[in-house]
């Protein structure tokens, strides 16, 4: 029995001493396993917390690298390659030298792509818990303690814009970039800047601000003002002064520049708030982007898409090895139908007025000039301007930075041709009937009260299409817009793209026929016939509608992007009938050749043409609106080199020429 009770108590004793040793092993293991650990660690990195990852340290390594250089090291590489989604997954842990080494392969998602490797951490026991034996190959492989990891931005070049004849309207080229080295101003520093600041536009404030830049030493070269390459007055006169010195530079190049200012546009640094807006399209806060015109318009096009390298350098400067890259993406060239040659001379004509000209080749549609007037050097504002030029542009009274050709005007007597169209279409007139009145008043009847259609030339002949269109006779076309009656009138409008959005790259006005009450009287509905009333017109919607003259009473599609097959796109087909699209044809070749365009005569051309004025008055006592001049015409026997044109010139009160004529002396150069 007593043996019975020794043995017992052995085995109790035995029992005890091995709870207290687990319990002691328990005790003194580690809460978390290296593997976890490690786990953690990268978890830190993807939610930034770049402070928290010291304390995950070894002893020793805290004792190798202060706290501050660690973080900021850390910080600077992962931030700088836009890293996230890092994850690891751990391929064996085993131990080494009385630590724990844990095998894994890492992931992880960059500015350049995603990168992967493999790599190892080690881990030392340190007060119950494992902690990390840290070094820079703990970021990537490669990467030792005076390394560093560098970004690379390879830029993607931006497309260029060529007119029909290959000619470069806007590309990436050279410009120069003036700036100052301070050490060289000289003894009279204020005199010298103060002469760079006449010569520049650039203010002394300014000047001196990034002169007194923290970077900026007597050697250093100091940026200005960009101008462009081929300004050399401006630059001969810069580097008579001492510290002067002009270096080439990238930029935009455009080289009609104020000649198709408005056609074109301008590209810029992007803006917070695009930036923001299209923040999925891969733009930075250095990116370009067009700001109006085409440049705008086919920005998705043109832009140039960068690339990103990633890669480690050694103390020395030298490459260690390519980490990830992104290759950059150049912009699409687009080739226009736009003839330079056609763009310059005509705003050479019309830049010192207030006017537009639209120049299609009727058969195809193919736009070969859009000008508006006044306008600006797209230039200027790649360059860059200074707050005194963009308030000089912005609040002069000529309006440069209004687009023309994509607003809507009254076409005046140039829609007489149109109501004829439509007459002849629908049925209700002839082109030989005599409406039978005579002088140059007219109203239907008394219920008119006050209000007579007049006319400005009285003729004797009969009161037909012809002499209409030739003599530009009001009463007329007044009188062929109440025979068709509002509700057809209307719908042949509406037929011919009024109230409809014409597709095109620019975002052009809706021509319209009337205001939101429609035409609610006689006396609108005259007065629409004539071209006056609440008629509004965009100019290339108005090219368009006069191709249908050219081809028998089809609209043609205009279109600025150049492509080989010239087959038309029709707009609109039998907008007119063929019967009278060609007789409205026939007589507005009379209108040149004997009637109000004869002074549009040219040898061996025939030109269907029609001038136009349209009063702007909202009374009678309304003299202060003005008087629009219009010109349309297109040749008829050039075959592939007919031409069709829509010109117009704003305030012809203060012109003794005319509207009309005075355009008509331009448009005759393209015939030289």
């Amino acid at each position: 029995m007593k043996n019975k009770k020794v043995i017992i108590g052995i085995i109790i004793a035995i029992i005890v001493i091995v709870a207290i040793v687990v319990t002691i092993v328990i005790m003194n293991m580690p809460k978390e396993k290296p593997e976890e650990v490690l786990t953690s660690y990268f978890s830190e990195i993807n939610d930034k917390k770049y402070e928290e990852l010291y304390t995950y340290l070894s002893t020793s390594s805290k004792g190798s690298i202060r706290e501050e250089e660690f973080v900021t090291r850390n910080e600077n590489i992962y931030e700088g390659i836009n890293s996230s989604n890092i994850s690891i997954t751990v391929k064996e842990v085993i131990n080494e030298n009385n630590k724990k080494k844990v095998s894994y392969k890492q992931e992880m998602v960059t500015s350049a792509g995603t990168i992967r490797f493999d790599n190892e951490a080690y881990f030392v026991k340190e007060d119950k818990e494992y902690k990390l034996e840290w070094a820079s190959s703990l970021i990537f492989p490669k990467l030792q303690r005076d390394y560093k990891v560098r970004v690379e931005t390879l830029s993607g070049k931006r497309g260029s814009i060529l007119d029909r004849n290959g000619n470069k309207l806007a590309y990436d080229g050279t410009i120069s970039q003036v700036g100052i080295v301070p050490g060289k101003l000289g003894d009279n520093r204020e005199e010298n800047i103060t002469k760079i600041a006449q010569l520049t536009g650039v203010s002394v404030e300014t000047i001196n601000n990034y002169l007194s830049a923290s970077y900026v030493k007597d050697d250093t070269f100091v940026p200005i003002r960009k101008v462009a390459k081929n300004d050399t007055v401006l630059k001969e006169q810069l580097l008579q002064i001492p510290g002067i010195m002009i270096n080439d530079a990238k930029g935009r190049v455009y080289t009609l520049g104020e000649e198709a200012g408005h056609l074109i546009g301008y590209v810029q640094a992007i803006n917070a708030e695009e930036l923001e807006k299209y923040a999925d399209k891969g733009y930075s806060s250095t990116s370009l982007i067009g700001k109006s015109g085409l440049e705008s318009a086919y920005e998705d096009r043109l832009r140039g898409t960068d690339g990103v390298r990633i890669y480690i350098e050694d103390a020395d400067g030298n490459e260690v090895i390519t980490l990830a890259k992104q290759e950059q993406k150049d912009g699409e060239d687009i080739t226009l139908t736009i003839d330079s040659n056609i763009q310059t001379k005509l705003y050479t004509q019309l830049k010192n007025d207030k006017g537009l000209f639209v120049v299609m080749k009727p058969g195809t549609g193919e736009l070969l000039a859009l000008v508006s007037t006044p306008t600006f050097d797209s230039n200027d504002f790649t360059l860059g301007m200074t707050t005194e030029e963009w308030n000089t542009l912005n609040n002069d009274e000529a309006k440069p930075l209004y687009n023309r050709f994509i607003q809507k005007y009254c076409p005046g007597s140039t829609f007489k041709a149109i109501t004829g169209a439509i007459g002849l279409t629908t049925g209700n007139i002839t082109a030989s009937e005599d409406m039978g009145y005579t002088g140059t008043s007219w109203q239907k009847d008394s219920s008119w009260g006050d209000y007579r259609v007049t006319t400005l030339t009285g003729y004797s002949g009969p009161k037909n299409l012809l002499n209409g269109l030739m003599y530009s006779d009001n009463i007329y076309f007044a009188q062929t817009a109440l025979r068709i009656g509002t509700s057809k009138f209307t719908e042949s409008l509406d037929k011919i793209g009024f109230n409809k959005q014409v597709e095109f790259p620019l975002s052009l006005a809706k021509s319209q026929y009337a205001n939101s009450d429609g035409i609610n009287s006689e006396g609108k509905l005259a007065d629409t016939g004539f071209g006056q009333g609440n008629l509004l017109i965009n100019p290339i919607h108005m090219a368009s509608i006069y191709s249908s003259f050219y081809n028998d009473g089809d609209m043609v599609k205009p279109y600025i992007e150049y492509k080989e097959d010239k087959n038309p796109e029709i707009l609109i087909e039998n907008a007119f009938s063929e019967e009278a699209a060609n007789t409205i044809k026939e007589d507005l070749i009379q209108v040149v050749e004997r009637g109000s365009a004869n002074d549009m005569k040219v040898n061996g051309i025939t030109i269907a043409g029609k001038t136009g004025t349209a009063e702007l008055k909202t009374d009678k006592e309304d003299n202060e609106s003005g008087t629009l001049g219009w010109f349309d015409c297109f040749t008829t026997n050039q075959g592939e080199n007919d031409i069709l044109v829509i010109s117009m010139v704003e305030n012809i009160q203060d012109n003794n020429e005319g509207g009309s004529h005075y355009l008509i002396k331009m448009i005759k150069t393209l015939f030289e």
